[in-house]
């Protein structure tokens, strides 16, 4: 995974060993973390009581969402799947033993009243689906069952605006 910045927007680079993707969902927003999976978690907020996800499939499908979690668990947060972020783009490119994704996402629209905060709070995370499912994370959660939503588990990011 490599993480960069350009023309206002996050650039999330993933190459991702794979002898046989999982994916069949073809739809903005349908459930990709079921199958194989590239997943960005990202906010301004320390702590991060608002994020927003992105995810990006093999066949270049998004999901994404704006995260609420007042309490920092999953008990108390809600997922507001509508939301869309404009201008979110992905590609992905799927070679024999190898699957490779870029997600550009665009950061003005997700600073509400954070404008000028270099540091932000972020994981990156993938799931390969197959035999044994695998769960891989940037900052790992230390969660059994694999949870990616554990916001205190987040890394930071320090971001040039």
């Amino acid at each position: 995974m490599r993480v960069g910045f350009r023309d206002g927007s996050l650039q999330v680079r993933f190459d991702g060993r794979d002898g046989s993707t999982v994916a069949t969902l073809a739809r903005r927003d349908d459930p990709l973390w079921t199958e194989d999976v590239f997943e960005v978690f990202v906010t301004p907020l320390d702590p991060p009581v608002v994020y927003f996800e992105f995810e990006v499939n093999p066949l270049g499908t998004l999901f994404d969402a704006r995260v609420t979690s007042p309490d920092l668990a999953r008990a108390t947060m809600n997922v507001d799947v509508a939301w869309n972020l404009p201008g979110l783009r992905a590609t992905s490119r799927v070679r024999p033993g190898l699957w490779s994704a870029t997600l550009t996402i665009p950061i003005a629209p997700l600073l509400g009243d954070a404008h000028g905060r270099r540091e932000w709070r972020a994981n990156f995370y993938r799931v390969d689906r197959g035999e044994r499912d695998e769960f891989s994370a940037w900052s790992p959660t230390g969660k059994e069952p694999a949870d990616f939503h554990e916001a205190r588990r987040f890394g930071r990011l320090t971001l040039p605006i």
